[in-house]
């Protein structure tokens, strides 16, 4: 596997070299100053990608390229907005970048209710509450036919999450949900956020799924002639928010994208940490049942409950069983490899790692702190290199 690390640009707390040093040789990044929907200049893509070859790396795969909200519900000027992610592929190409991770998700993209969750051995992980989630739906936001979607016994217990928490708790949980993750290109006033969330109200999940499918069967031929593979993203969380479907949650999405757009480079980022969040999708054989167009891994591991939440768990536990992830990984690569497919390695990244030791002192991306994530690489490292040695 190619051993990445995410880097969200100059402005990033984790500078190039501590990633070089890290063990990482490839960089995941993208071009997170240009708006969704705009075209990405062949110069700005060579000035990102100077920045990091003079740090010894390479900008080996794009995460992401944003998909304009206008796309995804076919309104207003999609078109124009698919023909600029056309041209997005081809600089890409040009530059020499041929993987690019996208995702689907409504609105919001990743989404966590808390940013610091302290564990049992003082770290922080990135959490998820559901009770948190409907409390800001119902009392915050304030949703409309926000009732709709919960029975009583959900909506009693949102009302006392919301009234057991201090003011600035509902201002953190506030900022936490609507002012934008890292990766997520957009962050909302309270305003624009109920307004982004009426404009989908029309939208059930299988008209948005025949978006996703529209938009796939025309940019698809634009990645066939410029040889970029294409990886969408799995939801996170995979399920609903804010009354609001999601269509890449399960193994029956999938299949479902990939039948109606049968092009090997219509293909998949499997995150082992969003799909691993629900207890019906099996991973081992979505992976096993796909393997031929996972262009892109994130190996993360999540611990969930019965109620849907869950936090991130270190690398090697929690719900996901890495060894046999990883060894999947390995042998998809081993067959590869045979046939003589270029692209036989694929880019792997740890994904949400804790922060902890000196990293607690300071202000990183949520999720995104060096320590926490090195030692997941270490540990993914260590694991392929045992089974790589002994079982294939």
């Amino acid at each position: 596997m190619k051993e990445s690390f995410r880097w969200y640009g100059p402005q990033d707390a984790v500078p190039l070299s501590a990633i070089r040093q890290a063990g990482a040789t490839t960089i995941v990044s993208a071009l997170h100053d240009v708006p969704n929907g705009a075209v990405w200049s062949v110069d700005a893509i060579k000035r990102l990608q100077t920045l990091i070859q003079n740090a010894g790396l390479k900008w080996a795969v794009v995460e992401s390229v944003p998909i304009h909200e206008d796309i995804k519900q076919r309104i207003g000027d999609y078109e124009r907005y698919i023909e600029n992610y056309k041209t997005t592929l081809k600089n890409l190409a040009s530059c020499g970048i041929y993987t690019v991770c996208y995702n689907f998700m409504p609105v919001l993209d990743w989404t966590r209710t808390h940013l610091y969750k302290t564990l049992v051995d003082g770290s922080t992980a990135l959490s998820f509450e559901i009770d948190a989630l409907r409390a800001f739906d119902l009392y915050v936001v304030k949703r409309n036919r926000a009732t709709e979607d919960y029975s009583s016994p959900q909506i009693e217990a949102a009302k006392r999450y919301y009234e057991s928490l201090e003011e600035i708790e509902v201002k953190s949980l506030t900022k936490s949900i609507i002012a934008g993750l890292p990766g997520a290109e957009e962050g909302y006033t309270m305003e624009e956020f109920n307004q982004r969330i009426e404009a989908y109200s029309h939208l059930d999940q299988d008209t948005l799924r025949s978006h996703l499918i529209q938009f796939l069967a025309a940019i698809i031929p634009t990645a066939e002639a410029c040889n970029v593979k294409l990886c969408i993203h799995p939801d996170d969380p995979p399920h609903s928010l804010f009354g609001i479907p999601r269509v890449v949650s399960t193994a029956s999405d999938i299949e479902a994208l990939f039948s109606a757009v049968p092009s090997l480079n219509n293909g998949l980022t499997f995150c082992t940490g969003s799909f691993g969040v629900r207890a019906d999708n099996d991973l081992l054989e979505m992976f096993i049942n796909h393997a031929e167009r996972i262009h892109f891994l994130h190996f993360r591991s999540t611990q969930r409950d019965e109620k849907g939440n869950f936090f991130e768990a270190n690398h090697l536990e929690g719900d996901v069983d890495m060894y046999a992830m990883v060894k999947a990984a390995l042998q998809e690569e081993k067959r590869r490899k045979a046939i003589g497919r270029i692209d036989w390695e694929i880019p792997m990244r740890p994904d949400h790692g804790h922060q902890m030791l000196d990293d607690l002192n300071k202000t990183t991306n949520p999720g995104y702190s060096a320590i926490g994530r090195l030692r997941g690489l270490a540990e993914l490292r260590g694991l392929a290199l045992g089974i790589s040695r002994s079982d294939l």
